[in-house]
């Protein structure tokens, strides 16, 4: 299985967030709210992510994953310098969280499929 993660920095970037945010969360009343937004943040960047195997994807997000079996996967396509979305047979898309076009050969070796361009 090969993964595909988020950057570390954002959640190191998230964390100093939240330990910033202690002395206005201090304050009492609804300021400790402002911290929800971090924490979040760090949670999404330590869960989010793309795994790849021989059987299929597993996209992770904030609040759920999404497994998709390579039958169901169309093709894989680039979408701008970032992004890499998986069009479905049933013509809806799925971004492949943490997946960049320049890591497209890696997953396609991970798929245990051969590359083919059109």
């Amino acid at each position: 299985m090969t993964r595909f993660r988020l950057p570390a920095a954002i959640s190191v970037a998230a964390l100093i967030t939240v330990l910033g945010g202690f002395p206005i969360a201090a304050q009492g009343g609804f300021w400790w709210l402002l911290l929800l937004v971090p924490v979040a943040v760090m949670i999404w960047a330590w869960q989010a992510g793309t795994d790849v195997n021989e059987r299929g994807l597993r996209v992770r997000a904030l609040l759920g994953t999404r497994i998709v079996l390579w039958p169901q996967v169309a093709e894989l396509r680039a979408q701008g310098p970032k992004r890499v979305v998986a069009v479905l047979t049933d013509g809806s898309a799925l971004t492949l969280t943490a997946v960049r076009p320049t890591d497209l050969p890696k997953l396609v070796a991970a798929a245990g499929q051969p590359l083919t361009t059109a």
